[in-house]
Formats: C-alpha cells, sequence, structure tokens
C-alpha cells in the first residue's frame, strides 16, 4: 500500500511540476518535488511526521538545486525546502501520510520553481536599474 501512495505522490507532484515547466522553472520544480515525496518517504518511516517533516526539507532544498540553474542554486534549494517541509506539515494534518506525501510534492515542486524563478530576477528588482557612478566626475581647472 505505501508503493501505491508514494507513486500517486510522485504522479500528482510531477502534474503540478508541469505548470511550473512551461513557466521555465522545470527541472528546480520536478527536482524539489521528487526530492520532497522522497525525503518524507524515508524520513516518515525513520521518524514519524516530525522526520517526514524534515526528509521533506532536505529532499526538497537537495532536489530543487540540483535541478535549477548554477546561478540559483541556492534561491532554489530555500524555495524547495522551505516548500517541501511546509507541505509535509499541512499535507500531515490534512490528510495523515498521504497527505503529507503529497504535500512534500507540491510544496518542494512549487517552492523550487518559485526559487529558481527569484534567483532568475537577480538585481532586476532594485530600485535605481541603472549603473551608479561613486564618484561625480567633474572638470576641475586649477
Amino acid at each position: 500500500m505505501r508503493s501505491t501512495l508514494t507513486a500517486t505522490a510522485l504522479v500528482i507532484g510531477l502534474l503540478v511540476a508541469q505548470g511550473a515547466m512551461a513557466a521555465g522553472d522545470g527541472s528546480a520544480a520536478v527536482g524539489g518535488g521528487l526530492g520532497g515525496v522522497l525525503g518524507n518517504v524515508v524520513g516518515g518511516q525513520l521518524g514519524g511526521s516530525t522526520g517526514a517533516a524534515l526528509g521533506a526539507g532536505v529532499g526538497g532544498a537537495a532536489g530543487s538545486a540540483v535541478g535549477a540553474n548554477k546561478r540559483n542554486r541556492t534561491e532554489a534549494a530555500i524555495g524547495g525546502g522551505l516548500g517541501a517541509a511546509g507541505g509535509s506539515v499541512v499535507g500531515n494534518s490534512l490528510g495523515g501520510s498521504t497527505g503529507s506525501t503529497i504535500g512534500a510534492g507540491v510544496g518542494g515542486a512549487a517552492g523550487g520553481a518559485v526559487g529558481n524563478n527569484l534567483g532568475d530576477d537577480g538585481g532586476k528588482s532594485h530600485s535605481g536599474g541603472g549603473h551608479k557612478h561613486k564618484y561625480k566626475h567633474k572638470n576641475r581647472h586649477r
């Protein structure tokens, strides 16, 4: 029965990741979703619901980082880890261990995609937008 639940969670996680792939964040989303699910299952076997949440966070972070672009790995790892752990906790309260696994997959996929996307923004979101000169150049005649 546990393998059926894991397979269901993987399918749901991959379906959610398809939406993220359309946005160009596919690898980090798939990595975060799969890492979250696998971490949740292993953590749940070792340490119950707390272990499942911790495992999902670690797995989601690792999966998102592996799937993200080189310059976005930190943001994707943070997003995937937080998304998977949060999804695991929320899913557990709604649907027990099955809900926890599904929540970890969906949360890891969404968090990895969002983190990767935020990493792509880089310095573009800062006000000012242009290159600022530290020193003003003045024509001084002495």
